[in-house]
């Protein structure tokens, strides 16, 4: 296959343009993966750029999951699609589909927390729950985060901090759906505390170390929030959409 002339560089940030006209010929096909890239030599040359512009772009598309370098052999296009981290896929991702991994998640992490729990957790996860009744008589935005940081607390009284920074990554996503979700429907309007019994429940079950009850109460509560975000997206909302 012929590789069109790829054209020289204007000035500016020249390993980023390098790095983006390299990029847009693998994923335009003309090196397909498994294919070994030019030498930087030739590419300088077709670039109007130095060897060590060219050397600085394949260490971007290398970077980003594009080409590989082999010893002695050269660099292989190894994708033609960019990887994208975990927290730029959480910015992208529909509520409901967070939604779904946080239950796994964190039901997960209630269990552990009704095992693990320690004096200074049950005392925690009261004041959380103080705190969420407290925020009954804020805005939407205030007892969403009131609501978020309940759950936080269950989480870190797991003590396993890859489920805390787990749960942390998702509280962003989570907090502007709820925040959506209870704009859409008048769910406090009837109860301001909505849902405050379920909470309560899960309290009780993790402090008393009821970790079958901390995983049915959660469950429960997760799975009735999910029906709601899918009625959302049913009515036009955009849950279902992506954030970016």
């Amino acid at each position: 296959m012929s590789v069109p002339s790829l054209g020289i560089l204007r000035p500016s940030p020249l390993v980023e343009q390098a790095a983006d006209r390299l990029r847009a010929q693998i994923a335009g096909g003309h090196w397909p993966v498994g294919t070994r890239l030019p030498g930087e030599t030739t590419l300088a040359k077709e670039l109007g750029v130095g060897r060590s512009t060219v050397r600085e772009a394949v260490r971007a598309l290398a970077g980003a999951g594009l080409v590989r370098p082999r010893q002695g052999a050269g660099v292989f296009v190894i994708a033609v699609e960019p990887v994208t981290d975990w927290p730029t896929r959480l910015r992208r991702a529909a509520v409901s589909e967070v939604y779904e991994v946080r239950m796994a998640v964190e039901v997960h992490a209630a269990q552990l927390a009704a095992h693990r729990r320690t004096p200074e957790d049950a005392t925690a996860l009261r004041a959380a729950l103080a705190g969420r009744r407290a925020a009954a008589g804020a805005d939407d935005a205030a007892f969403v985060q009131a609501d978020i940081a309940l759950h936080a607390a269950v989480v870190a009284a797991a003590h396993n901090p890859l489920l805390t920074s787990l749960f942390a990554d998702f509280a962003p996503s989570l907090r502007e759906g709820l925040t959506a979700l209870l704009a859409l429907l008048p769910l406090r309007a009837a109860d301001p505390q909505v849902h405050d019994d379920t909470h309560a429940a899960l309290v009780r079950a993790v402090i008393e170390g009821d970790e079958d009850g901390a995983v049915a109460v959660l469950t429960r509560e997760l799975t009735e929030t999910l029906r709601l975000l899918g009625e959302g997206c049913g009515d036009g909302h955009p849950f279902g959409g992506r954030a970016e």
